[in-house]
């Protein structure tokens, strides 16, 4: 499986060529950018420039995009009105949502990706019908705009009612928008476990965000170097082989304050994980 590493590590640090450069280095072919305006501003003109050529001339791909979830730079705490929610199901307010997720999907333009990864709603919100009709109005518009650009929608399990495995493969069944799904194995496990989801969506998860957690919080802690992690990784891993070439093993990992070389932490776990026999529990 192919490495790929989401700059969500680093999503408390302004993006620059340098940090990708540091990613380079450590022999990581490709990445999931994190847009998020602390980290990769989607409306800084200057900053998606800047990056856009340092991709062309560099070896290291981008694989996706990840949408942004907020509009401000402190992670939805300005305010209710700074969360994008496409599950809004007021129209004058989700009109500016999916304007600014065409904004930020315009980056595209400027840094060729294959996919862009949005939540289908928010964490622990309950299911409803006008939720799922907001969904479906916003998503048949940005994946018109979005393969306008050379770019597939992927939609996300979140720990919502919204967007379990069953929710998500049920949602593209009635809405015919030919969705595919990442598979969140930090978010599997606070639901319905990661097997379980895997089996839901096998047939088309087209990326992954692989991450850990104690099955409590969304952690992202680094999968078999941290402390507290519950996911059974050999049985996991010998579910994500069993689809080769179809998605990469894309690590979705979170920093945490006094860290020491990140990076070196990132290449134990896509070893371990790499290494792992993959005999634990049958499939």
């Amino acid at each position: 499986m192919e490495r790929v590493l989401s700059t969500h590590l680093f999503v408390n640090q302004h993006l620059t060529a340098a940090l990708l450069d540091r990613i380079q280095h450590e022999g990581i072919p490709a990445v999931e950018l994190f847009l998020a305006r602390q980290h990769l501003d989607w409306r800084n003109r200057s900053q998606v420039s800047e990056l856009g050529l340092w991709f062309r001339d560099a070896g290291l791909r981008v694989h996706s995009l990840h949408l942004p979830m907020h509009n401000d730079e402190y992670w939805g705490r300005s305010g209710p009105q700074s969360v994008l929610d496409i599950t809004e199901p007021v129209k004058s307010r989700r009109i500016p949502i999916v304007d600014e997720l065409k904004r930020a999907l315009e980056v595209a333009e400027k840094i060729p990706c294959r996919f862009a990864v949005q939540h289908l709603g928010v964490s622990g919100q309950e299911y409803s019908e006008r939720a799922v009709e907001a969904a479906f109005t916003v998503l048949e518009e940005l994946t018109l705009f979005a393969g306008q650009r050379g770019v597939r929608m992927l939609l996300e399990n979140i720990p919502n009612e919204l967007s379990s495995a069953e929710r998500l493969r049920r949602f593209a069944e009635i809405t015919h928008l030919d969705l595919d799904f990442v598979l969140d194995t930090g978010h599997a496990n606070l639901h319905e476990g990661v097997p379980e989801a895997f089996g839901v969506l096998a047939e088309r998860i087209r990326s992954l965000h692989v991450h850990d957690n104690d099955g409590q919080a969304d952690q992202h802690l680094f999968p078999l170097v941290a402390e507290g992690g519950t996911i059974p990784w050999p049985r996991v891993m010998k579910l994500l082989r069993s689809r080769p070439g179809q998605y990469p093993l894309l690590l979705e990992l979170k920093e945490v304050e006094g860290m020491s070389k990140p990076l070196d932490l990132v290449k134990q776990v896509f070893d371990r994980l790499e290494s792992l026999p993959g005999d634990g529990e049958p499939a």
